[in-house]
């Protein structure tokens, strides 16, 4: 894989606040990657930095090799914020087409761009229509093909399911992950179940301090694995339950009805032993996981 971008003990400072501390990290070209933190954690500000809007107090940030902000960028990174919006009074093939011609496009390949950009959202045949003629959810996928212009290879996406509903919401994910092919995004999201299923790298701010979390990967050679189990209802003697199976190691509840299960591996894979006990014991399950859900990764407390 190719290094996209680099960041070495980045920090940035206004006046006495500290929005960054020390930020160092690297995302590779591939699948899309997560920004998650709570507000006031640094995201907004690592973004404006990854732009060039602003430049930071220490540290180093390379993108593609070269300075944010570098003209050798242009056209090969895009940001799109959450608010944004298109003009009501033109169409948008006319709008997509004026932003090619920012870019440096001619008319006709502005055109030809703005046609291309609304077949990858599925949206070809609302290129004549004006943006309130749209749903919120066309809309949104009208703005995230306005960030495709040109082929960057990089995309910043800021909430982009925000406000959707979850049929709309779903249908951004689906088309993120079908354009992943096309660019290498990078999100900024509050729900984590979101960015569980779409991205393999988070990005984890918290007070302007980053902490990274790889997916897990329960194949990985190592003999220890981890199952995250979620079920319908509250049952009793659950851990303790589990916790006599065997080759389990540890057992505890990560929030209610959800139990984190360490495990040694063995000739018969785990979860198959797991979900039939659930099933000797009646218990109905909603969800496994093999390893942890992102939220356990993130929100993981102190076990005995």
């Amino acid at each position: 894989m190719s290094t996209l971008i680099q960041a070495t003990a980045l920090t940035k400072q206004f006046g006495s606040k500290l929005a960054l501390d020390n930020v160092s990290f690297e995302i590779q070209k591939g699948a899309p990657v997560a920004l998650v933190g709570p507000n006031g954690a640094g995201k907004t500000t690592l973004f404006s930095l990854l732009c060039g809007y602003i430049l930071p107090t220490k540290g180093t940030l390379s993108i593609l090799g070269y300075n944010p902000g570098s003209s050798e960028l242009f056209g090969k990174l895009s940001a799109l914020p959450q608010d944004a919006q298109f003009d009501p009074r033109f169409s948008i093939s006319h709008q997509l087409a004026f932003y090619g011609q920012l870019q440096g496009l001619s008319s006709k390949q502005s055109q030809a761009e703005a046609i291309r950009v609304l077949e990858l959202v599925g949206l070809a045949e609302a290129a004549k229509q004006r943006a309130d003629d749209l749903s919120h959810g066309m809309r949104k996928r009208v703005t995230i093909g306005q960030a495709l212009i040109g082929k960057p290879q990089i995309v910043m996406l800021d909430e982009a399911t925000a406000g959707l509903d979850p049929i709309h919401a779903r249908e951004i994910r689906q088309l993120v992950s079908e354009l992943s092919s096309e660019a290498t995004f990078i999100l900024s999201s509050h729900d984590l179940t979101e960015l569980e299923r779409l991205c393999s790298h988070v990005l984890h701010l918290d007070k302007g301090k980053l902490t990274e979390h790889p997916k897990q990967n329960n194949s990985n050679g190592q003999q220890t694995g981890f199952i995250t189990l979620l079920l319908n209802e509250q049952y009793a003697d659950v851990e303790a339950k589990i916790q006599a199976l065997a080759g389990v190691s540890k057992v505890y509840m990560s929030q209610a009805k959800e139990y984190v299960v360490e495990y040694q591996k063995a000739a018969t894979p785990f979860d198959i032993t797991l979900l039939q006990y659930c099933y000797q014991q009646g218990w109905r399950y909603r969800q496994l996981v093999n390893g942890h859900t992102l939220e356990n990764q993130i929100f993981k407390q102190e076990t005995v």
